[in-house]
């Protein structure tokens, strides 16, 4: 098997078992709220993280510690904002608007890091934000919570790939995604001790009281965090062993995977014509941005 095949091997293994802790996450979110979600996603995380400096210390210059906070905020917002809308929208489109961050981060890029953004850049940028517009269906009604909860979720994921960018030179990797699992589980701790004095119904998604997991939970978050772990191994190990252009178009089969284990185990709608026309434009300019090279999908 050459490394091109391995590498897209290993990113479809990686997008089927992202969608799989989609599934999870919205099983659980029947009982807990989306903040309980994304601390219980977040901890696995943070022991495997620990478990490898134990083995091998990190060696880093560092020296932004800002950036650093701020990379691991922008993860957990944008994590917020997506399980929150796994809770309350078809699988499948609340992974499509995570799935905008490439192209957000292709402008984001050319704003802050002076990057050149060609024209094919541009007209994927195009395509991407009138697939959002499709998706959203504003016409009339304007765009609902989830919408731009959708979009926060790509926008703050985007801000922080591009501080990565950054960051990379001057710290251990394994710095920066501790930095992201930290926050997203001390967090949430705060969040959910504040929820008991905070009764504003239309901030329930930064909000939620703590519900001690019972029975099939348990079960449900061994799953989660697990699938979300191998899920980032494979993903790492297919930019390992090929070119990011097409580890990057082959992550957008996730969508794929979502909408169809969405329809099979949460009974979930298929997309309509324009909501699946959108879908297809954002895909088609995620690939163009992965193709340019402009950031890992």
């Amino acid at each position: 098997m050459t490394r091109i095949d391995r590498g897209i091997l290993y990113m479809l293994l990686a997008s089927f078992l992202f969608a799989g802790m989609g599934v999870f996450a919205k099983l659980l979110s029947e009982s807990l709220s989306s903040l309980e979600v994304v601390f219980f996603r977040n901890i696995f995380g943070v022991f495997i993280v620990a478990a490898t400096l134990l083995g091998k210390p990190m060696k880093h210059e560092g020296g932004k510690p800002w950036l650093l906070i701020f990379r691991g905020l922008m993860g957990f917002v944008a994590l917020l904002c997506f399980f929150y809308n796994i809770a309350h929208i078809p699988l499948g489109e609340a992974m499509t608007y995570s799935k905008t961050s490439p192209i957000f981060t292709a402008l984001f890029a050319y704003l802050f890091l002076k990057e050149k953004l060609g024209l094919k850049g541009w007209l994927a940028l195009f395509l991407g934000f009138l697939g959002i517009v499709f998706i959203a269906k504003p016409f009339g009604t304007g765009f609902d919570r989830y919408d731009i909860l959708g979009i926060l979720s790509g926008v703050g994921a985007a801000l922080a790939y591009t501080s990565i960018r950054e960051l990379k030179k001057y710290y251990d990797t394994r710095a920066i995604v501790l930095s992201f699992m930290l926050v997203g589980t001390v967090g949430p701790l705060i969040l959910m001790a504040l929820s008991e004095y905070v009764q504003i119904k239309e901030l329930d998604f930064v909000f939620g009281r703590f519900v001690m997991p019972e029975g099939i939970m348990w079960v449900y978050i061994v799953c989660m965090g697990f699938l979300a772990t191998f899920a980032q191994i494979f993903m790492t190990k297919a930019y390992g062993v090929t070119k990011a252009g097409i580890a990057g178009a082959v992550s957008y089969s996730n969508i794929v995977f979502s909408i169809i284990m969405g329809y099979l185990f949460l009974g979930d709608l298929l997309p309509d014509i324009v909501t699946a026309t959108g879908i297809a434009l954002i895909v088609i300019a995620g690939i163009a941005v992965a193709k340019e090279g402009k950031i890992k999908a």
